[in-house]
């Protein structure tokens, strides 16, 4: 169970910096932006043909990040400059990248096992530090009868993920990007001040799919292949990462939120783990448990807000029933 969870984290973390990305074009640019489903699966093509080329792991993976940076901007550009529709613009560019995916991968699906992946060199040097004794000597204490093989997964994908998030967080706060979040919420008012709008949509979108793209290479490199299919139903998981992550934790802030959406992935995949852990569900089932999560988390808070503004109203009338006794007994 322990260890279940815990690689649940892991990936996670590594599927939260995805969710960072679908969390820019769902809610700052208000973009339903497909590309997801087919720049996730560019980027772990990319980087795992570059590996297997015999190129460092980190050119790979910042190789992979361009490629996904590319795919989002093509899909700003059709919808922008070709004046089609951001739903179409999405669809066409994922169907588009299934192919191009092949083109670069030569074949389905690419194994990574025997070569050297960035998650292999980082579990190396952590192993070097010999941390994994102390953090493991601790569950012992604690009685956790099995122990995680290492914590360098964790450590090294936190330790991304915050960064890219500290990272965007800064992007939405300087002009450029505070005329993004302003795109989103009017684009009318925001090109009365002169601000070239397509501009700021192709540019979002590219680093939306960069994120994803970055997520894709390292979900390659951490499960040892990549795979045309592994990208089907991205943007389902990263929509439900930010709308458990934002119930859950709130959005008062951009900083607020981001971390929200990072939990957000985090506890989705603790969810579907705990979920296949049912009898009568399999793995096979996941694309419905992924439904079941979000519906529950898109229905949960309003019914939850509907109850409290039902309590509210009948705290008020019973107030004002009160107040009208009193003028009786008063008069």
């Amino acid at each position: 169970m322990f260890i279940s969870i815990f690689g649940s984290i892991e990936s996670g973390i590594i599927y939260a910096l995805m969710a960072l990305g679908v969390y820019l074009t769902f809610r700052i640019l208000d973009f339903p932006d497909l590309t997801v489903d087919g720049s996730f699966v560019t980027g772990a093509a990319v980087a795992a043909m570059m590996i297997i080329n015999g190129y460092s792991p980190i050119i790979a993976t910042i190789v992979a990040v361009l490629a996904g940076f590319i795919a989002g901007c093509v899909t700003g550009i059709l919808h922008t400059k070709g004046k089609i529709n951001p739903l179409l613009s999405g669809i066409l560019m994922m169907i588009a990248l299934y192919s191009i995916n092949l083109r670069i991968m030569g074949r389905p699906n690419l194994p990574l096992l025997n070569e050297t992946t960035l998650v292999n060199q980082l579990t190396g040097f952590w192993q070097s530090l010999g941390f994994d004794q102390f953090f493991n000597s601790i569950l012992t204490l604690l009685g956790v009868p099995q122990l995680p093989r290492t914590w360098a997964v964790v450590f090294f994908a936190l330790i991304i993920t915050l960064v890219i998030k500290i990272l965007l967080d800064q992007f939405l706060k300087t002009e450029v990007g505070l005329a993004l979040r302003a795109t989103g919420d009017n684009k009318r008012m925001i090109r009365s001040f002169s601000a070239n709008t397509d501009y700021l949509i192709i540019l979002g979108l590219g680093i939306s799919n960069g994120l994803v793209a970055l997520s894709g290479s390292l979900i390659a490199q951490y499960g040892g292949f990549a795979d045309v299919g592994m990208g089907i139903g991205m943007i389902i998981i990263g929509l439900a990462s930010v709308i458990i992550g934002e119930a859950l934790f709130g959005t008062k802030t951009i900083a607020r939120t981001t971390l929200a959406v990072i939990g957000g992935a985090i506890i989705y995949r603790i969810v579907l783990t705990l979920a296949l852990r049912v009898e009568f569900l399999e793995t096979g089932d996941m694309k419905l448990i992924t439904a079941v999560i979000v519906v529950a988390a898109l229905v949960t808070p309003k019914i939850l807000a509907a109850r409290k503004e039902k309590r509210r109203r009948l705290k008020k009338r019973a107030q004002l029933s009160q107040l009208g006794g009193d003028g009786n007994v008063a008069s």
